[in-house]
């Protein structure tokens, strides 16, 4: 076989930058829509376990009063996203690449070599990440419960867990984010019209209610699912992580090139720096448009009814929600929505997990990390592992609500690490040339100042 022959049976790596990759950003607001996608995908894993479940429990728990923390939620965590994402298009490394560059290191799996603690510390996030994943898949196993109730909700999740590796087998990026703006798309619309229907119904929301929830009240007995909540909702830990392998994939990084001295090097990874940050701006209207109604059902039907989710009635008492607000033939609709939210945030997250598990054993020295055939190798083994352990969780723990709690928590936890991660690449390691405004900086601390004190917090509260 010719070099040649073999050359075009390689797969094409996207995470390899040459000169041939190079292209210039789009100029214009209609050049720069066709270049948008990873936040789609990443509004797919974002609006899901956490909206539909995590979201609607604090709104059934404490009424309006907490509307202003959802917004918090929502807005203040996408700071660290795009500064994250800017560092991956300037230099091709992706977070666990990048992260391998904090100071303090410790053996790997491979003789002879080190890698930094946050990569230890990836792997151990592994075990309150799969729990996460369980709720997800045991609430897309109570949906299709609600429509095919003849089959358990256990083995509706193993039908899930089933679909979702078989996706992410065989799927390309160009496949997930058609996929995924589907579902995006289609549950966002019909979660949005659920809302909007409330107002016609002895549940509407008044000028009053939404007064109540900017009163940055705190309930204590709320604390851990509204902890729980800030965790699974808005651009968590994970999905920040996740949407730089979304950005080198969709090409930003590729199309800047090589990073050299010139001044035209520069104009195209600012160019495609601002791609990215209208990117980053589409994922943060749609996961407001998705977030804020899910609430809004949850406080103004649920709280007043005093229903409140959990086991394996989770997605039975959810879909009251519309049924209370639209009719008993509503609850159609909500099983509609409520797989399409949680199974395309099991798509999404499985296959932004296998790629940040390829990426850790390329770190970890297990695999040689110019070897895209490898990397793929042990993405598609860990796109069948993960689900498998996901499912098997779920025959134990048969509560979402617990299970994303657990892992909400953690990913409250795991924040201030990625955040003060990002601030450290900021200062240290990001081409000064294409580095951030003044103001952006601010907020970067602002954001990561906050994210720490209420990991701190949690941890006085939870763990002493």
């Amino acid at each position: 076989m010719s070099e040649a022959t073999q050359a075009s049976n390689q797969p094409e790596n996207p995470y390899a930058r040459t000169p041939e990759a190079i292209q210039e950003p789009p100029v214009g607001f209609g050049q720069t829509l066709k270049f948008l996608g990873p936040g789609l995908i990443l509004v797919g894993s974002v609006v899901g376990s956490g909206e539909i479940i995590l979201t609607t429990t604090l709104g059934a728990t404490v009424g309006f009063t907490m509307f202003w923390w959802m917004l918090l939620s929502c807005w203040g965590k996408s700071i660290i996203q795009a500064e994250l994402a800017r560092y991956t298009v300037s230099s091709g490394e992706t977070v666990l690449w990048a992260f391998n560059r904090l100071p303090g290191k410790l053996p790997s799996l491979k003789a002879n070599t080190k890698v930094s603690w946050f990569i230890w510390v990836w792997i151990l996030y592994l075990i309150p990440s799969h729990m996460t994943g369980s709720g997800i898949y045991g609430g897309a196993g109570q949906a299709l419960n609600l429509a095919f109730p003849a089959i358990e909700s256990t083995w509706w999740t193993v039908v899930v867990a089933a679909l979702t590796s078989g996706i992410i087998l065989t799927g390309t990026y160009r496949f997930l984010e058609k996929l995924l703006i589907v579902m995006v798309v289609t549950f966002t619309f019909i979660t949005l019209t659920c809302a909007v229907l409330l107002q016609l119904t002895p549940y509407a929301i008044t000028w009053a209610d939404f007064q109540g929830g900017l009163t940055f009240e705190f309930p204590a007995m709320a604390v851990a699912v509204a902890l729980a909540a800030y965790g699974g909702t808005g651009v968590s830990s994970g999905e920040t992580m996740a949407y730089t392998y979304w950005c080198v994939e969709k090409g930003y990084a590729r199309f800047s090139g090589p990073t050299d001295n010139s001044p035209e090097w520069v104009g195209r990874a600012k160019g495609w720096i601002k791609v990215m940050q209208a990117d980053v701006s589409l994922t943060l209207l749609l996961l407001t448009c998705a977030t804020i109604p899910f609430y809004m059902l949850g406080a103004g039907v649920l709280h007043k009814t005093g229903a409140t989710p959990g086991g394996l009635s989770t997605l039975s008492v959810l879909s009251s929600m519309y049924t209370e607000t639209l009719g008993e033939w509503a609850s159609y609709l909500f099983m509609v929505g409520a797989f399409f939210v949680l199974f395309s945030t099991a798509v999404s997250g499985l296959g932004a997990s296998s790629r940040t598990f390829a990426d850790c054993m390329s770190v970890m020295g297990v695999i040689d990390p110019n070897d895209y055939r490898a990397r793929l190798r042990i993405l598609r083994i860990w796109a069948v592992v993960s689900p498998t352990i996901i499912a098997l969780a779920y025959f134990y723990v048969k509560s979402p609500v617990l299970l994303l709690t657990i892992g909400g928590i953690a990913a409250a936890i795991m924040s201030p690490i990625v955040a003060g991660g990002t601030v450290f690449l900021r200062y240290f390691h990001l081409d000064v040339r294409i580095k951030p405004t003044w103001k952006s900086d601010i907020i970067l601390w602002i954001c990561f100042l906050a994210m720490l004190i209420l990991a701190c917090y949690i941890v006085k509260i939870k763990f002493l």
